[in-house]
């Protein structure tokens, strides 16, 4: 993509969709700063997550309980109130004082959507919503999600036009070299099926 400029609209719920490669995941990256752009910049007016359930900026050599208070002081945090909160969240129990990198990816990603909820953000960043343990640990961490989304912004990724039409109000199409906004998620569901019946 070149030239492109966009603004995203404030108390509205962003959608994202494109095929595989589009640049989808790098344009989230490039909005929570975990990647630079190659030119031009993003200005960010709002405070923004990392995205949901990200966990590769943990440090693999650093405890859970390390890793929580250095990405706590990082934002600013009460630490001591955020390691209570997702050692209760995140129910890692004496995994939370092992290193990062004796975790299993699922034991990472409830870490990281832990500390995500841990902290209040204007803007969730959302690259699939994708469900971490068993049914108790889902439905609270769909509860917590809700109670979030009353208060925030959302961008989300997605391949699946039920997850967009459920949390969306409008959204962007990426299409080879072009982003298309559309004011009305319906359009962009359209569109989207669409560009996947050519």
């Amino acid at each position: 993509m070149t030239d492109f400029s966009f603004e995203f609209p404030v108390n509205r719920n962003v959608g994202i969709m494109g095929r595989n490669g589009a640049g989808k995941s790098t344009m989230m990256r490039l909005m929570a700063g975990i990647e630079p752009p190659d030119f031009g910049h993003v200005y960010r007016t709002s405070r923004v997550s990392w995205p949901l359930g990200f966990a590769g900026g943990f440090n693999g050599s650093m405890t859970g309980i390390e890793n929580i208070r250095f990405v706590s002081r990082i934002y600013g945090q009460d630490t001591e109130r955020v390691i209570s909160y997702v050692t209760e969240f995140a129910e890692l129990g004496r995994s939370l004082r092992l290193p990062i990198k004796t975790y299993s990816s699922g034991m990472r990603a409830r870490l990281a959507f832990g500390l995500s909820m841990a902290i209040d953000f204007d803007v969730y960043l959302i690259d699939e919503i994708t469900a971490v343990g068993d049914e108790d640990f889902k439905k609270k961490s769909k509860a917590v999600f809700q109670d979030k989304l009353a208060k925030s912004q959302i961008i989300i990724i997605s391949h699946s036009p039920g997850t967009i039409a459920q949390y969306c109000d409008c959204g962007l199409l990426l299409e080879g070299d072009q982003i298309r906004f559309f004011d009305q998620v319906d359009d962009l569901l359209l569109a989207y099926k669409e560009l996947n019946t050519r």
